[in-house]
């Protein structure tokens, strides 16, 4: 690892600015500083490829324009919307945060990282970019593309880096002037390097491949929740022949699915959970 001076953090600051000023994306989430939306986009982003989230962000944002509207939202219209995304909890967790927000924040959403973590589906790293980009907090952040940067910048001939090593550098090398900028700016230089250098995350000790979605329970649960929001009352048989998934997997992601809150089951049919 080369030694952290000033100048090296110039030339660093230098590098990955001049990259964004020619190649920074435009990205709807990045033309606003509204708290509400920016969170939206980031728990949307959560595993979730940009170009994805793109395609949905903004219809999201027409339909739930801010908090109260999220907090009433019916469970079929937000999970129809959501359709396409993945991880649907995160669906769930979003209508739940804007719940307490509205009850215990008047619909407002708090500042500092703290108190964003104990909002529903809220870790460590939504906190930090939350703050940094809706409320410009000089706070630290690291997601898989500010990795990507550090490792291949400062981490170039190591195997097996740690964060706890990557953590400090985050923190020293901090626009703290325009953190959100900055961060910004760190995420298109990692996306690039993913693209162009072999991607160096995989010199993290961090670093596992995302598990296959073709076959998963993830697929079979999206598939699930696709028939119900084209039709309710489903039965079972009923849904095992829209999905066409084994008729055992069905069945025991129904089970689990109603117990998270998903799904209802009356008799033997099933639809979207109730709220």
């Amino acid at each position: 690892m080369n030694r952290l001076t000033p100048s090296r953090i110039r030339s660093f600051r230098k590098k990955v600015y001049d990259h964004y000023r020619t190649h920074g994306r435009d990205l709807p989430w990045r033309r606003t500083r509204i708290p509400y939306r920016i969170l939206v986009s980031e728990i949307m982003l959560q595993q979730t490829q940009v170009d994805r989230v793109i395609e949905k962000y903004s219809q999201f944002i027409r339909t739930f324009p801010n908090f109260t509207a999220l907090a009433k939202a019916p469970l079929r219209k937000l999970l129809s919307l959501w359709q396409g995304m993945g991880y649907n909890r995160r669906a769930l967790s979003l209508r739940a945060l804007a719940q307490q927000v509205v009850k215990e924040h008047r619909g407002r959403l708090p500042a500092e990282p703290d108190d964003l973590m104990r909002l529903p589906g809220i870790g460590r790293y939504t906190a930090g970019a939350v703050a940094a980009f809706a409320f410009n907090k000089p706070v630290m952040v690291l997601d898989t593309n500010i990795r990507r940067v550090f490792i291949h910048e400062f981490f170039q001939d190591r195997e097996g880096v740690r964060d706890e090593e990557i953590i400090p550098l985050v923190e020293k090398t901090l626009d703290k002037a325009e953190p959100g900028k900055w961060y910004n700016a760190l995420m298109d230089y990692g996306a690039m390097l993913k693209r162009e250098a072999g991607n160096p995350n995989r010199r993290s000790a961090h670093y596992t491949r995302q598990s296959r979605f073709e076959g998963s329970n993830r697929q079979v649960r999206g598939l699930i929740l696709k028939s119900l929001v084209v039709a309710t009352g489903l039965s079972a048989l009923q849904i095992v022949r829209m999905t066409g998934a084994e008729r055992e997997r069905v069945e025991s992601n129904l089970l689990q699915m109603a117990k998270e809150g998903f799904i209802r089951k009356r008799g033997n049919a099933y639809s979207i959970g109730r709220g």
